[in-house]
């Protein structure tokens, strides 16, 4: 089994044809998407049409939430969150709340966006000093619950990583196909950096010795994310996918 993981799409279609074009050449298997997809300032409703055209096992992440469950008063007080009510309609709003909170695709494998019980916590990275610092073994395994498959997929952080436990359980973060750095308040300030503007998602292959794991950068048309942010004065936005740096 071959499966193409993406998560954290935040919108940028651009990214998302790029890698849509890397996987035709992979032969895989198995497409998932992980969540986080249509929040962001570039193109929200012309992500949802592409990603209807291709049959992916979608969940829900923590910022798909934020856009249906936002109030008249979040959505007025946002630019930002307004520009995407209004680009995206109904039939998107709709979509996004029938996504799962995760997926248990086969006895196997297991897909969530942050951890098992919480879309907001990074379930590999400790962030309470301000750095993103991987979590020791005990820690990730407490997260994980009673999760016990053996090849667990998240998303959340924007940051590719591939962590074996003692338990032989492998965690597989992809990265994120749309947004390479960005900053958050909660719940202390921090920053995720992947220090290139790059797209990012991954392969994991079974085979008789395990799991293999490609992490995929792959080069797309960044000024045409770039322009759509200038449409919505999201400055940050541009630093992060120029540079995928903290301002």
């Amino acid at each position: 089994m071959r499966i193409a993981i993406l998560s954290d799409i935040h919108s940028n279609v651009f990214a998302l044809e790029a890698v849509l074009a890397d996987i035709e050449l992979q032969q895989v298997d198995q497409l998932v998407n992980l969540g986080d997809i249509l929040y962001g300032p570039i193109a929200p409703k012309a992500t949802y049409n592409l990603l209807q055209q291709h049959d992916f096992i979608t969940i829900c992440g923590n910022q798909d939430r934020q856009i249906f469950q936002a109030t008249a008063q979040e959505i007025a007080s946002s630019p930002t969150m307004e520009f995407i009510v209004k680009d995206l309609g109904q039939a998107p709003l709709a979509w996004m709340q029938s996504l799962p909170f995760d997926q248990q695709l086969n006895d196997e494998v297991y897909l969530c966006h942050g951890t098992p019980n919480n879309d907001l916590i990074y379930l590999l990275e400790d962030i309470s000093s301000g750095a993103a610092i991987l979590r020791d073994d005990a820690q990730i395994i407490e997260l994980l619950g009673q999760q016990r498959s053996s090849l667990i997929l998240c998303g959340r952080t924007h940051t590719p990583r591939a962590v074996k436990l003692s338990t032989n359980q492998l965690i597989v973060n992809p990265g994120s196909v749309g947004l390479q750095a960005y900053t958050d308040d909660e719940p202390v300030v921090h920053s995720m950096e992947n220090y290139s503007p790059h797209a990012n998602y991954a392969i994991v292959e079974q085979t008789n010795h395990g799991w293999i794991v490609e992490q995929r950068r792959v080069p797309y048309d960044v000024t045409a994310a770039v322009e759509a942010c200038k449409l919505r004065d999201r400055h940050d936005w541009i630093h992060f996918l120029t540079t995928g740096r903290k301002q």
